[in-house]
């Protein structure tokens, strides 16, 4: 089959793809009917159920893929526990010299809680259940704080240990560990530039902010900090575990069940019927998580039976792009796909036709991972299907336009971190060859 008639058949391939998902088809579903209609494309002689049968199996028996559950599991139950309150008040006293005050613990509690829950929608309903109604009784601006939050509630991907890092980890074959360490500083400069902004817009706008609370002293405060205790240990656990190599990324979540357990315990929120929903959502999550998985597979097999990934990087590459321009037609690329689809579909959908040009183009896999998760954050926020547009919908009772409009000067700065990271690449790799020096 030639280029030409390879490129019409992708067309065929993504139109029903298309079709299938606004018609309300299940993602993994309507994947796995858009391979078995490519492995008609494919040479003959090759068997589409015994390539389906491997497929799901090799594909969901990973033992790398274990950790996801687990860290699912993790978030499921630190949700149901008294952290969050507890990390308002440990956190606010801190900040009363700041300019924008508390609206800054919308981005330090994203930060914390991302690095124990792995999704952003779970991220983003924490932080909000405790700092929108508080910010609200004390007089803060709406729009800023809605927009901190939706933009801040996109560090549950990139904070790690981070479920989308995993399925790309697992997508791509690279390490998950190195994934993991590679989105520390990413992370920590989302969160420099968003408390910048945060900064910025007090100073330009005193009138929408109230006064300072009194001064508390240095003991209060201490005393108040005490409660990100429980917290910061379990935090400072899993990563150390990781960073050292005493466990692998499925042990470190093992063992970050058995601390957020513990914690639920301790703070008498550990009941059987918390147990059950804790466990229940989990595997909804995960189940809904692993259909995809074995449908992107089925269908990057068949894909690359039928040669159209290679067709189109060698067409790529054809317009002899520099790699900056094709990072900046990816970047299009992926702003118009998260219009239309969620960030998880986004890497599977997307990973086998492109992994092969950004190799070509001489990109790290790893560089790329944190790249796409920058990509998969301004989906979250992205109108019509950002999902922390409708988490922050449901729980603020204004319209997702209105927190899509929030969130807006939110989603250029992760706009402006996806260039300072390509140009200078070194801000992702640097922790990872330390770590991995080999």
């Amino acid at each position: 089959m030639d280029a030409l008639s390879l490129i019409e058949v992708s067309g065929l391939i993504l139109g029903a793809l298309l079709f299938l998902l606004v018609g309300g088809v299940w993602i993994g579903i309507a994947l796995l009917v858009c391979g078995f209609v490519a492995m008609q494309f494919a040479p003959t002689g090759i068997q589409i159920g015994a390539a389906l049968a491997t497929n799901a199996w090799s594909g969901t028996a990973s033992w790398s893929l274990a950790a996801l559950p687990l860290f699912v599991w993790m978030g499921e139950i630190l949700y149901r526990t008294r952290l969050s309150d507890e990390m308002f008040r440990g956190l606010s006293p801190w900040l009363n010299w700041l300019p924008g005050r508390l609206i800054h613990v919308n981005v330090l509690g994203c930060g914390l809680f991302g690095a124990v829950s792995g999704s952003s929608a779970a991220t983003t309903a924490m932080v909000a259940k405790i700092t929108l109604p508080e910010l609200k009784k004390r007089g803060y601006d709406d729009m800023i704080s809605l927009g901190s939050l939706a933009g801040a509630g996109t560090l549950g991907f990139l904070v790690p240990p981070s479920i989308t890092m995993i399925v790309y980890a697992v997508a791509a074959n690279v390490s998950i560990i190195q994934m993991f360490i590679a989105g520390l500083i990413p992370a920590a400069i989302v969160m420099v530039l968003y408390m910048t902004a945060i900064v910025v817009w007090s100073l330009m706008n005193p009138d929408r902010s109230p006064p300072p609370a009194p001064k508390t002293s240095l003991a209060s405060k201490l005393r108040e900090s005490l409660n990100l205790i429980p917290l910061a240990l379990l935090i400072m656990t899993v990563f150390s575990a990781l960073l050292m190599g005493w466990a692998t990324a499925t042990e470190c979540a093992a063992w970050g069940v058995l601390g957020s357990l513990v914690i639920a315990a301790w703070q008498r929120a550990l009941t059987w019927e918390s147990f059950k929903q804790s466990v229940m959502g989990a595997t909804r999550m995960t189940a809904m998580i692993m259909l995809i998985l074995t449908g992107a597979g089925y269908m990057s097999i068949a894909m690359g039976y039928t040669g159209i990934p290679a067709a189109l990087a060698s067409w790529v590459d054809g317009f002899g792009l520099s790699p900056y321009a094709l990072i900046a037609v990816l970047t299009i690329m992926y702003i118009l796909l998260g219009c239309a689809i969620d960030g998880l579909s986004m890497i599977v959908l997307t990973t086998v036709v492109v992994l092969p040009m950004i190799q070509q183009a001489g990109f790290d896999l790893i560089w790329f991972g944190v790249f796409l998760v920058l990509m998969v954050e301004m989906a979250q926020i992205t109108p019509p299907v950002g999902f922390n547009l409708f988490v922050l919908q449901t729980m603020s009772g204004r319209d997702s336009l209105t927190v899509a409009r929030a969130a807006l000067p939110f989603f250029f700065l992760l706009v402006a971190t996806v260039a300072i990271i390509t140009v200078f690449p070194d801000i992702v790799m640097v922790l990872p060859r330390m770590a991995f020096p080999g």
